[in-house]
């Protein structure tokens, strides 16, 4: 390579390194597209209807909330994958993705590899509620029932391979409880039957069952995670019961294409964070049973890296298998 070509090569290279340094600082000069990988109404889709309207106002760009719901979430995922790693695709996703991951063994993408994790947003605590008539009212009333009626308890959960179905899997492991699974496309019809008396039980997010549980009309059985419940403060968690290691929720998280620029991931990061901790948004999304978590890339991708392998166990001891 002669003298001139190497001057032209090194000030190529270095237009283009300013090029990307302006479009990084400058981010985002254009609309931004936030893909939720599941159906309208649910968590993922309410944080991220309240984080867009938030960003919006403060970047002065349209932030389009896509719902891409199917296959566990993973439709909506793999789009994520598939798009530029310049931060103008977004994903919200939750934790279905790594159960969906060790009940499947492997997905057409890997969680760790094929996204960025920018921040955790918020937690769900789950609940296994029993049908009033059941008088199953804690874990020791439900061990008893299950004695007495070894084949007679259906429990509904959210979906097959869902981190709800997960959690009664690791109550029936610890207590020797047998119940009968039925997997519903979605929590919903699960609290609508559990409710009518159709199944004795439903693991479903805990928000979707609290106004039931405060007028009788269901038994919270047990909390999911290490902590009470706000929403349901006189609610037993599982880990008070005597399952020490059960402490799960349904988590949120803010994830993008792999190898996004680490400015635009920390301006992301900021400015959600500061959402995060308006009160108005921590209100609107404690209705809607969702604790804010103030969280980064770092915490992210170590919940994600210790979820998939405590799921792959279960997996394997529970033998969970999908339809």
């Amino acid at each position: 390579m002669n003298t001139r070509m190497k001057h032209f090569f090194v000030l190529t290279l270095a237009l283009f390194s300013m090029s990307i340094s302006f479009a990084q600082s400058n981010y985002p000069n254009k609309s931004i597209k936030l893909i939720v990988p599941y159906a309208t109404g649910g968590g993922s889709d309410i944080l991220a209807r309240q984080i867009s309207a938030k960003l919006q106002n403060i970047w002065g760009q349209a932030i389009v909330v896509d719902n891409r719901p199917g296959a566990s979430g993973n439709i909506g995922s793999e789009v994520v994958v598939r798009s530029p790693s310049d931060g103008y695709t977004l994903l919200l996703q939750n934790s279905t993705m790594v159960t969906s991951a060790a009940l499947a063994g492997k997905l057409n993408y890997d969680p760790e590899k094929d996204l960025t994790p920018i921040m955790l947003l918020g937690l769900t605590p789950m609940s296994l509620a029993a049908a009033e008539n059941t008088k199953i009212k804690n874990l020791k009333d439900l061990i008893e029932y299950s004695k007495k009626n070894p084949n007679g308890i259906n429990y509904g959960s959210c979906g097959i391979g869902t981190p709800q179905h997960f959690m009664v899997e690791i109550v029936k492991e610890q207590t020797g409880v047998k119940a009968t699974h039925i997997g519903y496309k979605g929590c919903a019809p699960a609290v609508t039957d559990v409710v009518g008396g159709q199944i004795q039980l439903a693991i479903v997010s805990a928000n979707l069952v609290s106004q039931y549980v405060k007028i009788g009309r269901l038994n919270s059985v047990g909390i999911t995670t290490a902590h009470r419940y706000s929403l349901m403060p006189d609610s037993l968690t599982f880990k008070e019961q005597g399952i020490k290691d059960m402490d799960f929720a349904v988590w949120y998280a803010l994830m993008g294409p792999a190898n996004m620029p680490p400015e635009i991931v920390a301006k992301v990061q900021n400015e959600v964070n500061r959402i995060l901790d308006d009160p108005e948004v921590k209100q609107n999304l404690s209705n809607a049973g969702v604790e804010p978590y103030r969280g980064n890339g770092a915490d992210l991708a170590k919940l994600i890296h210790n979820d998939l392998i405590s799921y792959a166990k279960l997996v394997k001891s529970a033998n969970i298998k999908a339809d």
